[in-house]
């Protein structure tokens, strides 16, 4: 079994409030991480449709089954069952009792902040992070193609854990998702349409996102597209990168970039199936930002830190693609896939440091060559060290 390294901080937030609540994509790894931690748990999912049954028909029965606590498994399939937990832990707070999991992002999120505010932690577990794969099969420098494989293969425990084919294995993830969360989520009228809908926001990895252009491309109105956007959030299929900016009188870029929370199904989108096609597409470029921002987003999950991440871009067109609060400051991070340093690549930091110096913690370059190097003052740090990043 892969070790996670969110594994550390759950056990730290189980002793330390009555509910943990570990929310997440299907497929995740929350089930697996939940039921290992707390194997002395009951485990209990709220799939089984017999077991859900009496959870919302009953729920203060239900419950009464599991007075020393339980880890419930997609909790978002009995709504109502955190109000009644808010009252039990009311009365009994001992630390650890209960682990709720979901994969539903902003409803389920709406229910734990209604009903358990204060009374529980909530952590969000994303798919392996590179630093998680290698310590089950480190990626082989010497092999041309592997980054390429690497964003192929996205990072979905199953692929990696069963050897299974990528292609296959992601043509499985959407099809169980239309399937199954969005019948759970929203009526989706035209499934065809909205197929389309997440293939054109595929082609559009790691660009502003205009909404409007979106929904025409589609063929649908704004609001639906609106809609459907949020669906792709709420069950962590894409994720919204918002703009950094300050009240400095400046005109700044407001609109978001799209992004991915695995590259490995936004390359299936795109009807990417072997590492040379990745590698060649036109969106190699955007694919390799995707991976490094999903990187540092899964990096500050796993610790528990759930202040957003940002991007940087002026009215001029200079840009940082990742912005890192430290403090009142931020680390600017410029993402080039190329594999050769060019001296552009520090544009973006330059302009960055110049119009913000009291701002700035730090920076470097990630690329997508093999070697690292020391420059002053922007270190350029190779993707691979993101593979030897310390496990927590």
């Amino acid at each position: 079994m892969i070790t996670r390294n969110i594994e550390p901080h759950l056990r730290l937030l189980a002793g330390q409030y009555p509910i943990v609540t570990l929310v997440g994509p299907r497929q995740s790894g929350k089930t697996t991480l939940a039921r290992m931690v707390f194997a002395n748990k009951p485990y209990v999912t709220l799939e089984d449709p017999d077991v859900r049954r009496f959870a919302v028909e009953d729920p203060r029965g239900f419950l009464s089954s599991y007075p020393d606590g339980a880890v419930f498994d997609e909790i978002q399939r009995a709504p109502e069952l955190p109000s009644y937990l808010q009252s039990m832990v009311d009365v009994n707070a001992a630390p650890g009792q209960y682990v709720l999991t979901g994969s539903q992002q902003f409803e389920l999120m709406t229910q734990v902040s209604q009903s358990l505010a204060g009374r529980t932690a909530l952590l969000r577990l994303l798919p392996l992070t590179l630093a998680e794969v290698a310590s089950f099969h480190a990626p082989d420098a010497n092999d041309p193609w592997v980054l390429a494989q690497c964003l192929l293969n996205g990072f979905y425990p199953r692929v990696h854990d069963k050897g299974l084919d990528p292609s296959q294995a992601m043509g499985d993830y959407f099809a169980t998702y239309v399937e199954r969360d969005l019948r759970q989520l929203a009526a989706v009228q035209d499934l065809r349409l909205f197929e389309r809908f997440v293939r054109l926001c595929a082609g559009r990895t790691g660009q502003l996102l205009n909404l409007s252009h979106l929904a025409n491309d589609t063929g649908v109105s704004q609001p639906t597209a609106r809609a459907w956007l949020d669906l792709l959030q709420t069950s962590f299929i894409v994720q919204l990168l918002p703009p950094w900016f300050v009240n400095s009188g400046k005109r700044l870029i407001k609109s978001p970039k799209l992004y991915f929370c695995d590259t490995g199904l936004a390359c299936w989108l795109l009807g990417l199936r072997t590492a040379e096609q990745v590698q060649r597409d036109p969106l190699w470029g955007a694919l390799f930002e995707n991976f490094v921002v999903m990187e540092a987003m899964k990096d500050r999950f796993n610790q528990g830190e759930n202040s957003p991440l940002y991007f940087y871009r002026d009215a001029e067109g200079n840009e940082v693609d990742l912005l890192m609060p430290v403090g009142r400051q931020v680390h600017a991070i410029e993402i080039k896939a190329g594999g050769t340093v060019n001296p552009d690549y520090f544009k973006g930091l330059k302009r960055f440091e110049a119009n913000h110096p009291d701002m700035l913690q730090g920076g470097c370059v990630v690329f997508g060559g093999q070697q690292s190097q020391a420059r002053s003052p922007w270190p350029v740090h190779s993707w691979l060290n993101l593979a030897a990043q310390r496990q927590k």
